[in-house]
């Protein structure tokens, strides 16, 4: 079933993104981890994906050969398995990193096999140390031009793109991101899923300036529990996102009490989520990161 479909025949629910786990997990570990969590019948779990990396092995002649590196599972095959244990809605992501308009259509053939009906079109990451991002010779260097191109080549797809309510990082402001947004929107997007968001006042300030920039897909928030004095630091610098004073001081005066930490986390997210649904937000959207238990949680406290 498509996401626009689930999002106008449900009561308010949630969903949830998770990793491809590293080869060497079993499909039965996979399966497990998220066991927990589809107690509370997440409509449809998004499934991540990563460009390749690699390695330059030297060789005898003093050359060195590029060698493609996959350190995690390959997501078709993380769908599959999601598919036919929980018979729940997968929608795997589809990024322009590292990929060319074959390869991509490649995917899309694999995922129409699968009866895949929903996707996340994404541009992805830089590589390290590239400075700006750019596409591969025959790629695409936008999420926009990915979804006019699986809109053109597979239209039947529903299909989602990222929206930032603190900017992409790239952006210059938040006027130009909204709308780089537009654009994804007009080349046929369907729904907006969030990065993740502290401050839920960020939130809704986000949708009505998209609102009134004519972008009317729905909008899904996407939460995190904070899950450790650490993630204070290191979610501001790979998210660019702001965590909001009281937080940070209630995680403060908490020391070196990691418990105390976790719970601040679930208990700041659950108030987020609570606080959400009564806005008549459609769903929310929670980022596991390969952790359950907090979000567990925190659905448990909301839905």
């Amino acid at each position: 079933m498509r996401i626009t479909e689930l999002l106008n025949a449900s009561h308010p629910f949630p969903s949830l993104e998770i990793v491809p786990p590293l080869s060497g997990l079993t499909k039965d570990q996979l399966l497990e981890s998220i066991a927990p969590l589809m107690e509370f019948q997440p409509r449809y779990i998004n499934v991540t994906t990563h460009r390749d990396e690699f390695e330059y092995v030297p060789q005898a002649d003093g050359s060195f050969l590029r060698r493609v590196v996959r350190s995690r599972v390959s997501p078709v095959a993380v769908c599959a398995a999601i598919q036919e244990r929980y018979r729940v809605e997968v929608v795997p992501h589809v990024i322009c990193a590292g990929n060319t308009a074959a390869e991509i259509e490649w995917l899309l053939n694999d995922f129409r096999f699968l009866g895949i009906d929903n996707l996340m079109a994404l541009r992805g990451d830089s590589l390290a140390g590239e400075k700006r991002f750019t596409g591969v010779p025959g790629g695409y260097d936008h999420a926009n031009e990915l979804v006019a191109a699986i809109r053109e080549k597979a239209g039947d797809f529903c299909i989602g793109v990222g929206g930032y309510p603190e900017k992409h990082f790239e952006a210059a402001n938040l006027e130009v991101d909204i709308d780089n947004l537009k654009r994804k929107v007009d080349a046929g997007a369907d729904y907006v899923i969030t990065q993740m968001f502290f401050d839920n006042g960020v939130f809704y300030r986000f949708v009505d300036r998209c609102r009134a920039a004519g972008i009317d897909v729905p909008v899904i928030p996407g939460l995190k529990p904070l899950t450790t004095a650490r993630q204070i630091g290191l979610l501001p610098e790979s998210f660019s996102i702001d965590i909001p004073v009281e937080l940070t001081s209630a995680v403060a005066r908490a020391g070196n009490d990691a418990e105390a930490v976790r719970q601040l986390g679930i208990d700041w997210c659950t108030e987020q989520c609570r606080d959400l649904l009564r806005h008549g937000v459609p769903a929310v959207h929670f980022y596991t990161m390969g952790k359950s238990a907090n979000v567990a949680q925190v659905l448990r406290n909301c839905f």
